[in-house]
């Protein structure tokens, strides 16, 4: 694909992570400082959505993303075996690579929305002498989901190559159907809401609670410490 922005400078193919990052600082920004803010004002009162919410919604995101990857990637393909590029996986295709920065911001959004509603999920239903463990759930929950997806990637490679036939994540990209790929993670990530939105149904509601008043609280140890008398000197000793 065509990664240039101007004739003279063009983006490396491994900088498109960027937009990611680019994308999570700005929904939080815009979350925080104006969604928020303007809700608020037009509602009268202090409007925020749960931290379950967001979580849903980042899920939902990112699906989405796995969806515009994969038609993506269908219309580049068409256009690589259009022109001629079928066996050469690094021939240029003329499609501007700059369609990626959807999916890429799309990413950024799930990540604001599910990785930050799920930390203050866990500040807000667990004891305050639990934040520990709170901070370190979603980090097991990413290390888990990481060495799924390498076993969900070795499936996928084994059960759709055959005789004859390339795998979907052939290391000819033109030759392979990385648009299938996406598509089976976003009918996956489709499955993966409904079970959530099962979750949330059998938890029931939800502690809203803000994370700066939670983590000013004292916690459970601290109250039932007891606090030690201030012994006054006993002036008839003297």
């Amino acid at each position: 694909m065509n990664r240039h922005l101007t004739k003279g400078f063009q983006i490396p193919a491994g900088s498109f992570g960027m937009f990611l990052m680019v994308a999570l600082t700005i929904w939080v920004l815009l979350y925080d400082r104006v969604m928020l803010p303007l809700a608020s004002k037009i509602k009268g009162r202090p409007v925020r959505l749960k931290p379950i919410v967001r979580m849903g919604l980042g899920i939902f995101v990112s699906c989405m993303s796995m969806v515009v990857s994969g038609i993506i990637e269908h219309i580049r393909r068409r256009r690589a075996i259009s022109e001629g590029l079928l066996n050469n996986s690094q021939g240029l295709v003329e499609m501007s690579a700059m369609w990626l920065i959807i999916p890429n911001s799309l990413n950024g959004i799930a990540e604001a929305l599910n990785a930050i509603g799920a930390t203050e999920f866990y500040y807000s239903d667990l004891p305050k002498s639990m934040s520990s463990i709170a901070s370190a759930l979603y980090g097991l929950g990413m290390a888990v989901a990481n060495l799924l997806a390498s076993v969900v990637l070795s499936a996928v490679d084994k059960y759709t190559k055959g005789e004859g036939k390339e795998s979907w994540i052939s290391s000819n990209i033109n030759k392979g159907h990385y648009e299938y790929y996406y598509w089976l993670l976003a009918l996956m990530t489709g499955f993966n809401l409904l079970y959530f939105l099962v979750c949330c149904w059998q938890y029931g509601p939800s502690v809203d609670v803000d994370i700066t008043m939670r983590m000013m609280e004292p916690s459970d140890d601290e109250i039932d410490l007891p606090q030690k008398k201030k012994s006054t000197p006993d002036l008839n000793s003297c």
